[in-house]
C-alpha cells in the first residue's frame, strides 16, 4: 500500500480508504489509485488482514494422496466453506510424510480447525488433537476421542451389498479387506455378520488387502492360481473399496474371467471413477458432498460455539448398482 501511496501522489491512509471502498476519496483519487495498484500488480494480503484481527478464517483439511473418494470429499469442502466465509487449506499424508507432519504443517499456518479426511490415528493422538484446535473426523469414528465425526453407517452399506448378491443367488462371496483403510474394521465385521444372517457361515472367507488398486490385483492373481491348482473361483467378491475393486477387474480380464458372469465384484464408495468403467461398478454410494458439507458445518459451529460436546454425523449409504453384479452361472 506505501507503494502505491508513493506512486500515486497520495496518502498511505487515502490508499486504505480506496481499498476498503470507504468514504473519503473522490472520484478521481479512487481512479488514480487503482490504476496504479493495477499496474505494479497490487494484491491485497487477505490472510496478513486476517491475523491482524486474531482470526485466519482457514479450515485446514489433511487427506491421503490417491484415495479417490478423498477427492470426492474435497470437492465438496470447498463450496461450502466459502459459504460460510471460510479459506481451505490441504496438507497431504505421503510415503515419507505421516499425517502428523501433514497435520503439524496446517496448524503452522493457522489453520483455525482441521478436517481430517480417514486418518490412520490412534485415539490418544486425535483426543490430544481435538484439544489443540478444534477437529473433525471423516470417514473413521475412534471411540474415546473428543472430536466431531462424520462418517457413514457401514454396517447398513454392506448389508445392502451382500443382501443384493445373495438375492442373486451367490453363496461363495469373498470380502477382501481394507487394512487399516477408513471404515475398514467395519466393513469387515458387517461383512461375516451377514453371511452368518444368510446361513453362509461355512463360505466366510476374509482376504486380507489395502484401499489400493495393487490389493485387487494381488487378490485376483491368488484367486487365479487357486483355480489353476483346481479350487473353485467365488462366485462375487465385495471389494473393501472402489480402487480395491478395479485393481481385481485387471487380472480377470487379462485371464477371461467375464464380469459379472464368471464373477461379480462390488465395491464400496462409489467414488467418481467407478463411473468411468466400460459396464460401470456396483457399489456403495457413500454420499460425498453431503459428508464434506457436514464436516465444515461442525467445525464452524465449534469455532463459533468452543463449549459444544463432541458430536457425530451418521449418514445412510445406498447400493447403486451397474454391471458388475448379475447371478451366478449355476444360482440355487
Amino acid at each position: 500500500m506505501a507503494d502505491v501511496a508513493g506512486k500515486a501522489g497520495v496518502s498511505r491512509a487515502l490508499v486504505s480508504i480506496v481499498f476498503r471502498n470507504q468514504p473519503g476519496a473522490s472520484q478521481e483519487t479512487r481512479e488514480r489509485v487503482l490504476r496504479v495498484a493495477d499496474e505494479i500488480g497490487y494484491r491485497p494480503d487477505s490472510a496478513a488482514r486476517l491475523l491482524a484481527r486474531g482470526r485466519s478464517r482457514t479450515l485446514g483439511v489433511m487427506f491421503t494422496v490417491h484415495q479417490t473418494f478423498q477427492t470426492d470429499l474435497i470437492e465438496g469442502i470447498y463450496p461450502e466453506a466459502e459459504r460460510l466465509g471460510y479459506d481451505v487449506l490441504l496438507s497431504a499424508a505421503v510415503q515419507g510424510r505421516s499425517e502428523a507432519k501433514a497435520v503439524e504443517a496446517l496448524l503452522g499456518h493457522r489453520c483455525e480447525a482441521l478436517i481430517l479426511l480417514g486418518p490412520d490415528a490412534d485415539a490418544g493422538y486425535l483426543d490430544e488433537l481435538g484439544q489443540r484446535a478444534v477437529t473433525v473426523s471423516v470417514s473413521r469414528r475412534v471411540p474415546r476421542a473428543r472430536v466431531d465425526f462424520v462418517h457413514s453407517a457401514e454396517s447398513k452399506g454392506v448389508r445392502q451389498a451382500m443382501d443384493h448378491l445373495v438375492e442373486l443367488g451367490h453363496r461363495r462371496i469373498v470380502h477382501i479387506d481394507g487394512g487399516r483403510g477408513p471404515g475398514s474394521a467395519e466393513r469387515r465385521r458387517s461383512y461375516r455378520a451377514a453371511m452368518r444372517r444368510h446361513g453362509l457361515e461355512s463360505e466366510i472367507r476374509v482376504i486380507p488387502g489395502e484401499h489400493t488398486e495393487q490389493s485387487g490385483i494381488e487378490t485376483g492373481r491368488l484367486l487365479l492360481a487357486e483355480r489353476d491348482r483346481g479350487l473353485p473361483l467365488p462366485t462375487a467378491v465385495l471389494a473393501g473399496n472402489d480402487r480395491c475393486a478395479m485393481g481385481l477387474l485387471m487380472p480377470l480380464a487379462r485371464a477371461g474371467v467375464e464380469v459379472p458372469r464368471d464373477m461379480s465384484v462390488v465395491g464400496y464408495d462409489d467414488s467418481h471413477l467407478s463411473h468411468l468403467m466400460p459396464i460401470g461398478l456396483t457399489t456403495v454410494r457413500q454420499d460425498a458432498v453431503l459428508m464434506a458439507e457436514h464436516a465444515v458445518r461442525f467445525a464452524v459451529e465449534r469455532l463459533e460455539n468452543p463449549q459444544l460436546e463432541p458430536r457425530e454425523a451418521v449418514l445412510d449409504p445406498k447400493l447403486v448398482v451397474r454391471g458388475t453384479s448379475g447371478p451366478p452361472r449355476e444360482a440355487p
